[in-house]
């Protein structure tokens, strides 16, 4: 089963949950990261652990971007990693 790797590129976050540079693996269960964010970035996880691709940019790929739904203060990054 393929694993998420998620990477902060970005924080101003309000509830300090999260500072650039933190990261965590993802393979079946949410990490400890703010559950408004878990909610807004699991449909892109969900597709990439199923083996799917999404659209980034011009381009399909094992990965993406989003930004936290609290006036994008987090920039959040999720990739395929084989660990």
């Amino acid at each position: 089963m393929p694993k998420v790797k998620l990477t902060i590129l970005e924080s101003k976050c309000r509830g300090n949950y999260h500072k650039t540079g933190d990261s965590y693996i993802v393979e079946d269960v949410c990490p400890s990261i703010c559950h408004e964010l878990w909610q807004s970035i699991y449909p892109s996880i969900y597709t990439l652990l199923n083996n799917g691709d999404l659209d980034y940019g011009n381009i399909r790929a094992k990965k993406f971007q989003m930004r936290c739904p609290d006036n994008g203060r987090v920039l959040i990054q999720g990739e395929v990693v084989d660990e």
